[in-house]
């Protein structure tokens, strides 16, 4: 099973996937975490190119391009064979986060980002999506403050650095991309406590153990 996470800074993606690991091996499942970008060997150094504050000059056709490389990499490297051995894979952002960054946030053509993807996943798209939900300016104070207790305000801060209005253009993508893809996507609020949003989360997930048992 494939089950990403996606949202826009500071919605708790990595609290989430964390709790929802300990659940899923309590369970008996075996789990591999990855993330995008950086998710393969290639792909760590691609992510200090997408992510670093200094790289503000990069356009946003060569940033998707980045990302899809990135993409088709970690999908041959690290994802299917991680599936093809059994293993529930859980990945912080995916295909999801191209399209609705580049699409909704640059202003890219959303359909020809699908199509592109389409290529960079060689066919294998995620069998569930949790879209996490915050108000963007509340989420961006979270984002920010952990990149700077982390010491990665300047390695990872690329993002966290545009305008608040970019964040709700995120957030508004998400919630419009998610409606057209009903049966894959599910958003689920992250504005109360990380409990009551992994409860959520966790209705959402048992019924498909169920079916994959």
């Amino acid at each position: 099973m494939f089950i990403t996470f996606e949202g826009i800074e500071g919605t708790g993606k990595s609290t989430q996937i964390k709790l929802l690991t300990e659940y899923l091996e309590s369970r008996g499942k075996e789990v591999f975490l990855t993330l995008e970008p950086g998710g393969s060997r290639v792909g760590k150094e691609l992510r200090k190119m997408l992510l670093h504050v200094d790289n503000k000059d990069i356009t946003p056709i060569t940033e998707l391009f980045l990302y899809l490389a990135d993409r088709a990499q970690h999908i041959a490297q690290v994802i299917r064979p991680e599936l093809e051995a059994g293993r529930i894979v859980l990945c912080d952002r995916f295909a999801d986060s191209t399209i609705v960054y580049q699409g909704y946030g640059r202003g890219l053509d959303t359909q020809v980002l699908k199509e592109l993807n389409e290529v960079a996943v060689d066919g294998l798209w995620p069998d569930l999506t949790i879209v996490l939900d915050i108000n963007p300016e509340i989420g961006l104070k979270r984002a920010t403050l952990r990149n700077i207790q982390d010491g990665k305000a300047k390695e990872e801060g690329r993002f966290e650095a545009e305008h608040l209005t970019f964040h709700d253009r995120i957030r508004e993508g998400y919630l419009t991309w998610a409606a057209f893809h009903k049966d894959r996507m599910k958003v689920v609020s992250a504005a109360s406590t990380p409990e009551d949003v992994f409860t959520r989360i966790r209705e959402i997930i048992d019924p498909l153990l169920e079916d994959k048992a």
